[in-house]
Protein backbone atom coordinates (compact mmCIF):
# COMPACT_ATOMS: atom_id res chain seq x y z
CA UNK A 1 0.00 0.00 0.00
CA UNK A 2 1.30 3.59 -0.47
CA UNK A 3 2.14 5.87 2.05
CA UNK A 4 -0.40 8.00 3.72
CA UNK A 5 -2.10 11.08 1.51
CA UNK A 6 -2.19 14.71 2.44
CA UNK A 7 -5.44 14.35 1.01
CA UNK A 8 -8.77 14.30 2.75
CA UNK A 9 -12.13 13.63 0.50
CA UNK A 10 -15.39 15.02 1.16
CA UNK A 11 -18.65 13.55 1.44
CA UNK A 12 -18.81 10.05 -0.33
CA UNK A 13 -15.94 10.80 -2.44
CA UNK A 14 -13.18 7.76 -1.99
CA UNK A 15 -9.80 7.44 -3.10
CA UNK A 16 -8.55 4.65 -4.59
CA UNK A 17 -5.25 3.42 -5.77
CA UNK A 18 -5.87 1.43 -9.28
CA UNK A 19 -4.15 -2.04 -9.28
CA UNK A 20 -1.39 -2.40 -12.15
CA UNK A 21 -2.38 -3.20 -15.54
CA UNK A 22 -1.87 -7.15 -16.62
CA UNK A 23 1.32 -8.40 -18.10
CA UNK A 24 0.55 -10.99 -19.71
CA UNK A 25 -3.37 -12.59 -20.78
CA UNK A 26 -4.43 -16.20 -18.94
CA UNK A 27 -3.23 -18.18 -21.80
CA UNK A 28 0.22 -16.39 -21.01
CA UNK A 29 0.69 -13.98 -24.18
CA UNK A 30 2.79 -11.18 -23.14
CA UNK A 31 0.36 -7.81 -23.65
CA UNK A 32 2.18 -5.25 -25.41
CA UNK A 33 1.45 -1.38 -23.38
CA UNK A 34 -0.71 -0.26 -25.95
CA UNK A 35 -2.95 -2.91 -25.71
CA UNK A 36 -3.11 -3.04 -21.96
CA UNK A 37 -6.73 -2.08 -21.09
CA UNK A 38 -7.04 0.10 -17.17
CA UNK A 39 -8.02 -1.51 -14.78
CA UNK A 40 -11.05 -1.92 -12.63
CA UNK A 41 -9.93 -3.03 -9.20
CA UNK A 42 -8.16 -0.95 -6.79
CA UNK A 43 -7.40 -0.48 -3.03
CA UNK A 44 -9.07 2.50 -1.37
CA UNK A 45 -6.51 4.48 0.25
CA UNK A 46 -9.37 7.13 2.01
CA UNK A 47 -13.17 7.74 2.43
CA UNK A 48 -14.90 10.68 3.13
CA UNK A 49 -17.32 10.55 6.22
CA UNK A 50 -20.72 10.37 3.60
CA UNK A 51 -23.93 12.28 2.81
CA UNK A 52 -25.54 13.54 6.17
CA UNK A 53 -27.95 10.44 6.11
CA UNK A 54 -25.82 7.84 4.37
CA UNK A 55 -22.61 7.43 5.92
CA UNK A 56 -19.69 5.37 3.39
CA UNK A 57 -19.62 1.97 3.74
CA UNK A 58 -16.03 0.84 2.00
CA UNK A 59 -12.66 2.19 4.54
CA UNK A 60 -9.63 2.55 4.24
CA UNK A 61 -7.24 -0.87 3.22
CA UNK A 62 -10.60 -2.41 1.33
CA UNK A 63 -10.06 -3.83 -2.37
CA UNK A 64 -12.74 -2.72 -4.52
CA UNK A 65 -14.36 -3.18 -8.71
CA UNK A 66 -15.45 -0.02 -9.94
CA UNK A 67 -16.59 0.75 -13.35
CA UNK A 68 -15.03 1.22 -16.57
CA UNK A 69 -14.61 5.05 -16.74
CA UNK A 70 -15.30 5.74 -13.04
CA UNK A 71 -13.67 9.17 -11.55
CA UNK A 72 -11.00 11.80 -12.06
CA UNK A 73 -7.31 10.74 -12.61
CA UNK A 74 -5.13 12.85 -9.77
CA UNK A 75 -1.63 12.39 -9.60
CA UNK A 76 0.13 13.26 -6.41
CA UNK A 77 4.01 13.24 -6.34
CA UNK A 78 4.38 11.30 -9.57
CA UNK A 79 2.04 8.20 -8.31
CA UNK A 80 -1.61 8.11 -9.94
CA UNK A 81 -5.35 7.59 -8.11
CA UNK A 82 -8.45 7.81 -8.60
CA UNK A 83 -10.94 10.07 -6.90
CA UNK A 84 -14.90 8.93 -7.31
CA UNK A 85 -17.88 8.95 -5.42
CA UNK A 86 -19.04 5.58 -3.45
CA UNK A 87 -21.71 5.13 -5.96
CA UNK A 88 -19.22 4.43 -9.08
CA UNK A 89 -17.89 1.41 -6.44
CA UNK A 90 -19.17 -1.68 -7.68
CA UNK A 91 -18.35 -4.21 -5.07
CA UNK A 92 -15.79 -4.77 -1.95
CA UNK A 93 -13.70 -7.89 -2.94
Amino acid sequence: MAKKLNITPLHDRVIVQPAAAEEKSAGGIIIPDTAKEKPQRGVVLAAGPGKKDDPTTVKAGDTVLYGKYAGSELTVEGIEYLIMRESDILAIV
